[in-house]
């Protein structure tokens, strides 16, 4: 196999014939499925889809142990290629998607339980991402997700506290290509997480983009860093922390150039910076720049970089920043392996400790969700569902879940047009675990659960998301009264889009409200097109 020239280490042979395939579904039954048993030594892998360069990890975790496998990394400039309109050129979306077709490549083979594809700031401005991930997906032949900035600052800590365990109180910075992320956490907790639109990449481009460096673009520039992270200021103070780490791309380059040089032991620090700088004012510009342990594909955007790191530096009484040994893609295996976790556990009967589920409770008490009421509704649409669509994966199981529990947290704004409040909120909150596609599923679900269906037009295409929100509507009817309920009341057979629905006998005389409410449904899901409710 042909690879690009990119960093890359092996320590074991490829993955064996014995994987499954990729597009395999899990049934609905109480085995735990092999695919998803972290703990096996099947590998697992992470591709980080960041602004400067593309990433791919390839892991295992033997007795909880983390193994680098191989890692590759390709400097593709994506967030180099927003034009001014906020749109990816061509040419940067093709340098992404022969870079996944390479990975791809390498990830033949591997169970889709068992891969995980993030991509973050570029993609989350970027005004046709949608265009570009329709064929970026085809390209990796994996599901991929945009991450929010809190979302990729928590899994950039996860990845540092397990990778460099500690118990002191640290503060974790990343500087990417279009953003920044600082943590302040201890142990594997991270108390406070926020991500600002300011990165090596963008900063380069505004203020160095012809490759020149003067004593103006660097103040200019270190300005700008500083206006953007001022608001941290009271929340990442020095007296909240007891020591600071840099994680990926800048701080590593960074360090690696003032190791190679003498000035530090890889330590970089306030004066250390402005040494570089001098070099930097001295070589005029990026061309000219000789520095030792600078990599070609770090030329371009050193000049923002140090601008970042000095006024990280100076603005929060950093004294010396070390390299970390974590990064985003570590975490998001992390993150994979407690799923997987999850996911097995669910499947013996037992809790697992999906992060998912821990936002979605925290959610529900934050916006004083009826609690009984979204467990009736969540136990209703489980039963309707494993009827209509009895191959379902778990994860579509899960979204159904989550979405009963959540479907009323627009209450909180007013209980008129309470469904369009839950959509919006859950459309744009910060939600830990969660990807920024999966909440606007949940919300698409949440729009969904009353009225018209004329709304969503467009998402009822999508034959998964249909039986989910048909699931979710008809368990509303059942528990419109707020009162206790059997969820296995409702007995539905489906042929194509016709489902019947088979009621007892008397059992529309007994209950004429809840059956007037599903005549209704049956007439709005005809006038739909989409499908046909019978009630017999």
């Amino acid at each position: 196999m042909n690879l690009p020239a990119a960093a890359k280490t092996q320590d074991t042979a490829l993955l064996s014939a014995q994987e499954l395939d990729p597009k395999q579904h899990t049934k609905l039954d109480k085995t735990p499925n092999p695919a998803l048993n972290p703990t096996q030594a099947a590998p697992l892998a992470a591709i980080d889809m960041g602004s400067n360069s593309f990433r791919l990890e390839i892991a295992h975790m033997p007795r909880g142990q983390y193994r680098r496998m191989e890692y590759l990394k390709e400097t593709v400039r994506l967030g180099a290629g927003l034009d001014s309109e906020g749109m990816l050129t061509e040419a940067a979306m093709q340098r992404g998607l022969d870079c996944l077709r390479r990975f791809a490549q390498r990830l033949v083979g591997f169970p889709a339980a068992r891969v995980r594809a993030v991509a973050t700031q570029t993609l989350r401005e970027a005004k046709n991402r949608n265009a570009f991930l329709e064929r970026a997906k085809e390209a990796l032949g994996y599901p991929i997700e945009i991450i929010s900035g809190r979302e990729e600052a928590r899994l950039i800590f996860a990845g540092v506290a397990r990778l460099q365990p500690s118990n002191r109180t640290r503060l974790v910075i990343d500087i990417g290509g279009r953003s920044t992320e600082m943590i302040l956490g201890k142990g594997r907790k991270p108390l406070t997480a926020e991500s600002f639109q300011v990165g090596s990449v963008s900063l380069s481009l505004r203020f160095f983009p012809d490759g020149k460096f003067t004593p103006e673009a660097f103040r200019a520039a270190q300005v700008a860093a500083g206006a953007e992270l001022e608001e941290a200021l009271t929340l990442f103070k020095p007296s909240m922390w007891q020591e600071a780490l840099g994680s990926s791309g800048t701080v590593g380059a960074v360090a690696q150039i003032l190791a190679a040089s003498g000035v530090t032991d890889g330590r970089i620090t306030p004066e250390a910076l402005r040494w570089c700088m001098e070099q930097a004012l001295a070589a005029g510009s990026m061309d000219k720049l000789k520095l030792a342990g600078l990599k070609e594909d770090r030329r371009a955007v050193v000049g923002g970089g140090l601008c970042i790191l000095y006024t990280l530096l100076t603005q929060f009484g950093i004294d010396e920043l070390m390299p970390a040994k974590g990064a985003l893609r570590q975490g998001v295996i992390f993150d994979l392996v407690e799923r997987l976790e999850a996911e097995n556990a669910a499947a013996l009967g037992l809790t697992g400790a999906d992060m998912r589920d821990a936002s979605v409770l925290a959610l529900q008490r934050r916006f004083s969700v009826d609690m009984p009421q979204a467990q009736r509704v969540g136990d209703v649409a489980k039963h309707v569902y494993a009827q209509l669509q009895p191959r379902a994966t778990r994860e579509r199981q899960r979204e159904l879940a989550w979405a009963a529990a959540l479907h009323e947290i627009g209450m909180m704004v007013s209980h008129h047009d309470h469904h369009r409040h839950s959509a919006y909120l859950l459309a744009h909150v910060d939600a830990a675990g969660f990807s920024q596609d999966q909440l606007k599923r949940l919300g698409n679900l949440a729009l969904a659960q009353r009225g018209g269906l004329r709304k969503l037009d467009g998402l009822l295409g999508d034959e998964s998301l249909l039986w989910q929100l048909f699931s979710l509507r008809l368990a509303l009817i059942k528990c419109h009264g707020r009162d206790k309920v059997d969820p296995s009341a409702l007995s539905l057979t489906r042929q194509g889009h016709r489902v019947r629905l088979s009621l007892p006998k008397n059992w529309a005389t007994l209950r004429p409200r809840t059956y007037f409410l599903l005549q209704e449904e049956a007439v709005a899901w005809t006038r739909s097109g989409i499908l046909e409710l019978v009630l017999a």
